[in-house]
């Protein structure tokens, strides 16, 4: 069992920041960049230099459904939030946290018998801090499977 100092304070989110930081300055570039186009071309009329700024917000928008990823750990379990859908998951239900070389994101073995892609760990642009956080995650998991463990004899 981990050392249990060595474990980050619940509740905590683990996110690739410089991935997202990347992510949400392009985003504003791009609205700013296309919003500043439909402004400073003369022969634009309304409609059109309206559809230019809704064009804006959907390009930005879609770059920030690409910075929404997030892993956060509490005391009762795990909330994944990938690109497009979000899962809570239990301490028990988590068997084991794997990030190998390569890898493209960290995946959580489930009890269940499958796998689920946890993207807001991914070492992109940021390798030694997904590595930290897998790291952390999975003694999380392994604390958290034995206090759930002991916990849940002690009840029968």
């Amino acid at each position: 069992m981990p050392d249990q100092t060595s474990l980050p304070e619940l509740p905590v989110t683990f996110r690739p920041v410089r991935t997202r930081a990347v992510l949400l300055t392009a985003a504003a570039a791009i609205f700013v960049a296309v919003s500043a186009v439909a402004l400073l071309l003369d022969k634009l009329g309304p409609g059109e230099r309206l559809s230019f700024v809704l064009t804006a917000v959907l390009l930005s928008g879609g770059v920030l459904v690409l910075a929404r990823p997030k892993v956060v750990a509490d005391e009762s379990g795990v909330t994944v939030v990938n690109f497009a859908g979000t899962r809570r998951l239990e301490w028990a239900e988590i068997i084991q946290v794997n990030l190998r070389v390569g890898d493209p994101w960290a995946f959580l073995d489930l009890s269940d018998g499958t796998s689920l892609a946890a993207i807001g760990i991914q070492p992109g642009i940021g390798k030694q801090q997904a590595i930290a956080d897998a790291g952390a995650l999975r003694a999380l998991v392994e604390a958290r499977a034995g206090h759930v463990a002991r916990g849940s004899g002690a009840k029968s």
